[in-house]
């Protein structure tokens, strides 16, 4: 299959997601997975501005990484608060030279395992509702034409999320964004339950809710309510 096709393929997954009722975790989590795939990175993470326009993270395919992010909203500084902040995106920043830009990010992500940064802004004309992050661990820059996937994959993203401008929708986009935030908190918490009860790593707890849910139609927030109340067998949840 050619990069094109499987380019193809990608974006008419993200638009099969934009039914109604859909579940905004799964629509965010598959962007930063395909994000990783597309453009050859190593990790990659999403951030949604709350109803107050205070980002808060929502995907992360890895746990490092995850942890990395939650850093940089702790300290209001890296790629993700530059690039919601101005608007514009932040691409192709080699981490060993960015210790002035961000003295309190940098050496957390490099300790990470992290070398190379870059950050793309979820907008629609004026609005920006997020930022797509995007890490690897070689500094080998991205070229304009990843750099313009990363951007239309975000922009797929946002346009789902506001796909209707009225004054209804925007109250209802609202809540959806809250909802999906607290089911966020709901899904850490399961992640650390099942990794314990199962003796599995956080990452892997992650995929096994998340390949039940899709495999049995129930969405992420169940699966974690499930496991945290044990009302979910977890030799189903392994097997599944």
């Amino acid at each position: 299959m050619t990069t094109q096709q499987r380019l193809a393929e990608v974006f008419v997954e993200l638009a099969d997601t934009l039914v109604d009722d859909f579940d905004v975790v799964d629509l965010l989590q598959t962007l930063t997975d395909r994000t990783v795939e597309l453009l050859d990175a190593d990790a990659s993470g999403l951030m949604l501005a709350d109803q107050r326009g205070d980002l808060k993270l929502m995907a992360s395919t890895l746990e490092r990484a995850r942890l990395v992010e939650l850093f940089e909203l702790q300290v209001a500084e890296g790629p993700c608060r530059e690039c919601f902040t101005t608007g514009l995106p932040i691409t192709n920043v080699d981490l060993s030279d960015a210790m002035e830009r961000w003295p309190r990010f940098t050496p957390v992500a490099v300790e990470a395992g992290f070398r190379a940064t870059h950050a793309l802004p979820m907008r629609l004309r004026g609005q920006i509702i997020g930022v797509l992050n995007i890490f690897t661990e070689k500094a080998v820059p991205l070229s304009e034409d990843d750099i313009a996937v990363g951007q239309a994959m975000a922009d797929i993203a946002t346009i789902g999320l506001l796909n209707e401008r009225t004054h209804y929708e925007q109250v209802r986009l609202s809540e959806q964004l809250q909802t999906a935030l607290q089911s966020r908190i709901l899904i850490e918490q399961a992640k650390g339950v099942l990794s314990a009860r199962a003796d599995l790593s956080v990452d892997e707890a992650f995929n096994q809710m998340r390949h039940h849910a899709r495999s049995t139609g129930m969405t992420l927030s169940v699966v974690a309510r499930s496991v945290i109340d044990k009302s979910l067998d977890l030799r189903t949840v392994g097997s599944a």
